[in-house]
């Protein structure tokens, strides 16, 4: 009993032990380190390492892209194929499961049947005009090209039905559920991470100013929201999101807007940025910009205080619309990156991948490019290009749905009418 007794007291005391340890003073975070109730990021010393790491590799990324931009465009179009690879590589193995691959070899090969299927198909529609550009001066690889072209939709639909049949005959008893996720899982990523990010292919060739000002605004409003969250944060944003603060996104937000009306107006002078890509060379471009990259007069006059040094100032059209983009990738485009926190939730993981120290996966610097990479392309659709029928709009109809005698019959009979009408009117323009 005695025994009995004093272990039971040994017991509680443990326990009582293990209770006071629970609240041990030094323990408490002090009042220099709490702001109304939240700490602030700063005061996290084990977060200066990290910051560290994160800066490396964001100056690393950021020379590598200058460096593609100085190549040119088919190396930014490279890029992007190589990061979507990426990404949905990382995407793949989310729900892969060992034990059940065993069971199915070959069946991970037609994850990438559908993905190639799926870039052929959009880049095909994307790039037809360049492509058919390229190769007009080789007469055979021109009709092979103009010929896979007018037929694409029906090779990729081909494809496609293939990759089908074949998912129909590797089913599997024991295996079904785990197939048909896998399945809709494939068609989940091409929807929402290939189909939008191939929007940046079509900004890229329109010119390289539609590509480069969106993507520099996400990469501006990710650095400043960091900075901001990580110096003044104190105030959550959003559960979905910890660490995202209020501080951070109203500072990032003021520093996109800025930041895009200025840079527009820096990347517009340089018509290497401004004239679109007609084919797939990396020769340098030269171009008529344009009316909206020419710069307007403006009078502030009474407008501007007093201490105002200018009084007149030139800002380009373009400049305008890019606080529209601005707006965007601060407002918007963020939820991108807080849909990709609520999936890393469900899935339980931290980040997608570990191939860029300090940030994660590609696919964890890439969510918020995604989303501003289709409004971009939407609002110069809409707002930039022209409507009405353009040379070039008439000669992609041509080139793509034309054969090659076709071509050269519509040139006949259109070098006839010039001549009939310069006959006729004797026309300036024909002497």
């Amino acid at each position: 009993m005695e025994k009995e007794a004093s272990s039971s007291s040994d017991v509680s005391a443990s326990h009582v032990g293990r209770v006071r340890n629970r609240k041990r003073p030094n323990e408490v975070m002090t009042d220099g380190n709490k702001a109304n109730g939240q700490t602030l990021l700063v005061s996290d010393r084990n977060k200066y390492k990290s910051m560290l790491i994160r800066t490396y590799s964001t100056v690393w990324m950021i020379g590598g892209f200058a460096f593609l931009v100085y190549m040119g465009h088919l190396y930014i179009w490279a890029m992007v194929v190589v990061i979507q690879i990426f990404m949905a590589t990382e995407l793949f193995n989310l729900l892969r499961k060992s034990s059940e691959e065993k069971q199915l070899p070959g069946f991970r090969l037609l994850n990438w049947h559908f993905f190639f299927t799926a870039m052929l198909f959009t880049y095909g529609r994307f790039l037809s005009r360049e492509l058919v550009n390229t190769v007009s001066s080789d007469h055979l690889l021109y009709k092979l090209v103009s010929g896979l072209i007018k037929y694409q939709m029906f090779i990729c639909y081909f494809l496609y039905i293939s990759g089908f049949v074949w998912f129909i005959l590797t089913l599997k008893k024991k295996t079904y559920k785990y197939q048909f996720k896998q399945y809709a899982w494939t068609h989940m990523i091409l929807l929402t991470v290939f189909a939008q990010s191939s929007f940046t292919v079509a900004n890229i060739f329109e010119g390289m100013f539609w590509f480069l000002l969106p993507a520099s605004l996400i990469v501006i409003n990710d650095i400043a929201a960091y900075l901001f969250g990580f110096f003044l944060g104190r105030t959550p944003l959003i559960k979905l999101s910890p660490k995202k603060t209020w501080e951070g996104f109203i500072g990032a937000s003021v520093t996109t807007i800025i930041s895009a009306f200025l840079l527009a107006n820096v990347m517009g002078r340089f018509q290497w940025f401004t004239c679109p890509r007609k084919d797939l060379s990396t020769g340098w471009l030269q171009c008529d910009p344009g009316p909206m990259f020419k710069p307007e007069h403006y009078y502030l006059g009474d407008w501007a205080p007093h201490w105002f040094p200018w009084k007149d100032v030139f800002l380009m059209p373009v400049q305008w619309h890019a606080l529209a983009l601005g707006l965007f990738a601060s407002i918007i485009a963020p939820f991108g990156g807080f849909f990709a926190s609520g999936f890393k939730r469900a899935f339980k993981i931290k980040d997608f991948g570990d191939s860029i120290p300090g940030h994660g996966g590609i696919t964890d610097r890439m969510d918020c490019q995604m989303v501003m990479a289709v409004f971009a392309y939407i609002y110069h659709q809409s707002f930039i290009s022209p409507h009405n029928f353009s040379v070039d709009a008439i000669l992609d109809q041509i080139l793509r749905n034309l054969t090659y005698e076709e071509q050269r019959n519509l040139y006949e009979q259109l070098g006839e009418m010039l001549g009939n009408l310069c006959k006729a009117d004797k026309l300036s323009a024909c002497l």
